[in-house]
C-alpha cells in the first residue's frame, strides 16, 4: 500500500522522535525570512533547508527561478541531516504546504520513499497545542552523512519530469496535458509580480494549488480531491500526459502532492515552468480574458 504523503499534527507528535524533520519556510521576496522564522522557533528536533539554497539549484542564464539541485548535492545534504533511503522524513512550512510540498517532490525524485508533509503546517502544529523550540539538532557523523548520501544517490527516481523543450515540441499534438497551478489572475495574464512576462503556456489549463486545501490550510478530503482532479483532466485522467508547471517549479509541486493524496499518479513535473518558458521571447506566449 502507498505511504499516505501526508500527516496529521496528532500523529507527528506520537512519532517526532522517530522521524526527521525539515523546516521548509521561505519567502519568494525575502528569501532571508525563512531562517529567521526557523531561529525563532521551530518544531522540535527541525532541520531548516532553505528554497533557494538548497531546495534549488543556482539560476543560470535560460533557467527558471529554481532549477532542480543537482542529485548528487541534494543527496549529500539529505545524508548531512542524517536521512538515508529508510529514514522517514516529515517536511513543512508556514505556507499550506507549498515549500514541505517542494521538498516531498524532490525526495521521491531522488528517490526517497519515506516522505510526508505535514499537513496544516507550523499553524495547525501551535493551534494543536504543540510545542516549538530554538534548539539546533546537532551535526550527524561524517561517515553516516557519507553513507546516506551514497544511498540516495544510487536510488531509482520516484518522479518524473518533463523539459521545456518537449513541451515546446509537442505543443498542440495533445502528447502532454498541462496544468498551470499559479493564481488565476497569473494564469490568465493580467498581472505578473515575479517574471518579465505575463501569460501562460498555450494550452495549459489552470488549477492553483490554493484550491487543493480547506479554509484551515489542511488539505481537502482524498475523496474531494480525486472529484475535483479528474473533472479538470477529463479523459486524461492523470495519465502519463498530464504535466505540472507554475511560475518556477514550487507551486506544481503542490498539485502532484494533491493528486498522490488523491489516488491519482503518473503525472510529470515541468521544472523551470513558467519562469524559465518565458525567458526566451520565441517560444509563443497565451492570455485569457478574465
Amino acid at each position: 500500500m502507498t505511504q499516505n504523503p501526508l500527516i496529521s499534527v496528532d500523529d507527528l507528535a506520537h512519532c517526532i522522535d522517530r522521524v526527521v524533520l525539515i523546516d521548509c519556510r521561505a519567502d519568494l521576496f525575502k528569501p532571508e525570512l525563512g531562517r529567521e522564522q526557523y531561529d525563532a522557533g521551530h518544531l522540535p528536533g527541525a532541520h531548516f533547508m532553505a528554497l533557494h539554497a538548497d531546495l534549488a539549484g543556482p539560476k543560470t542564464p535560460g533557467s527558471g527561478r529554481h532549477p532542480l539541485p543537482a542529485r548528487e548535492a541534494f543527496a549529500r545534504r539529505l545524508g548531512s541531516l542524517g536521512i538515508g533511503l529508510q529514514t522517514a522524513v516529515v517536511a513543512y512550512d508556514a505556507s499550506s504546504g507549498v515549500y514541505a510540498a517542494r521538498f516531498w517532490w524532490l525526495a521521491r525524485w531522488l528517490g526517497h520513499p519515506l516522505t510526508q508533509v505535514l499537513d496544516g503546517g507550523l499553524a495547525a502544529w501551535t493551534r494543536a497545542g504543540f510545542p516549538l523550540s530554538r534548539e539546533v539538532p546537532a551535526p550527524v557523523a561524517a561517515e553516516v552523512s557519507a553513507a546516506n548520501a551514497a544511498a540516495l544517490t544510487s536510488a531509482t527516481a520516484l518522479e518524473s519530469i518533463v523539459e521545456t523543450a518537449r513541451i515546446l515540441s509537442s505543443l498542440g499534438s495533445g502528447d502532454h496535458l498541462l496544468v498551470d497551478a499559479r493564481a488565476t489572475e497569473r494564469w490568465r495574464g493580467d498581472v505578473e509580480p515575479l517574471d518579465p512576462v505575463a501569460g501562460h503556456i498555450p494550452g495549459a489549463l489552470n488549477r492553483p494549488n490554493t484550491s487543493n486545501l480547506r479554509p484551515d490550510g489542511r488539505f481537502k478530503p482524498a475523496e474531494v480531491l480525486r472529484e475535483e482532479w479528474l473533472q479538470l483532466l477529463g479523459e486524461a485522467r492523470c495519465a502519463e500526459t498530464v504535466v505540472h508547471s507554475c511560475g518556477s517549479g514550487v507551486s506544481a509541486c503542490h498539485n502532484l502532492l494533491a493528486l498522490r493524496v488523491a489516488g491519482l499518479e503518473g503525472s510529470s513535473l515541468h521544472p523551470g515552468s513558467w519562469s524559465e518558458w518565458c525567458a526566451d521571447p520565441s517560444r509563443p506566449v497565451e492570455r485569457t480574458l478574465g
